[in-house]
């Protein structure tokens, strides 16, 4: 957005053959974006590229207009990437690729963006995780008690839903989540939270709806 791309609809897609470390509440994905301001569109799919392809197909019939799609890849998935917007004529966009992933989490918390990790893989980082926000603490506590993991966790060592930053209109803040075990991984499936008011959040003064 900061290079001027306009940003016209966020995209998020849920595998129907298995649950994994990526699942997340499809309610948590519908709050962001309606603190960001931009629609989602949602589908669940058996193949991804099939489903990409139809959607940005899709959004092109109803006269929409496409030229790029961004990515947050920083080092995993490019061929995949290029792939699927060769076939759509689209300019893949990834404004995070090749960078030092200490150098960027670091950027990322600095500029104000929040993000708490809801999934972990077993074995790699405990339960314990579950639930850590992601700020300059953690980037210390990780480097010191588990010194092999990415900093970004590019390679699937935890996953992570963003809950405020500079586009965002409201927080969303997370109130309760279970955590559960599955698939060799650790996952926070958090069954409550809201959308508040920034303002107010940071008054201490209650929460918006």
């Amino acid at each position: 957005m900061l290079e001027g791309y306009r940003i016209s609809h966020l995209l998020a897609f849920r595998s129907m053959e298995k649950d994994g470390a990526h699942d997340i509440n499809p309610a948590l994905l519908r709050a962001q974006a309606e603190a960001i301001g931009i629609p989602i569109v949602e589908r669940d799919y058996r193949s991804y590229e099939r489903a990409f392809l139809e959607v940005v197909d899709e959004l092109r019939r109803t006269g929409v207009r496409i030229d790029g799609a961004v990515f947050g890849h920083i080092a995993t998935h490019g061929s995949l990437v290029e792939r699927v917007c060769g076939t759509l004529g689209l300019d893949p966009v990834l404004p995070l690729w090749g960078r030092d992933p200490r150098e960027l989490i670091t950027e990322i918390v600095e500029a104000g963006f929040e993000a708490v990790i809801i999934g972990v893989r077993d074995g790699v980082m405990g339960s314990r995780w579950l639930g850590r926000r992601i700020d300059a603490s953690f980037l210390r506590e990780l480097a010191e008690m588990e010194p092999g993991v990415d900093p970004c966790g590019e390679n699937g060592e935890f996953h992570t839903v963003v809950t405020d930053g500079p586009i965002f209109s409201r927080r969303i803040a997370i109130e309760a989540g279970e955590p559960i075990q599955r698939d060799g991984h650790w996952l926070l499936r958090v069954t409550s939270f809201s959308l508040v008011e920034k303002e107010r959040f940071m008054s201490g003064s209650g929460k918006g709806g």
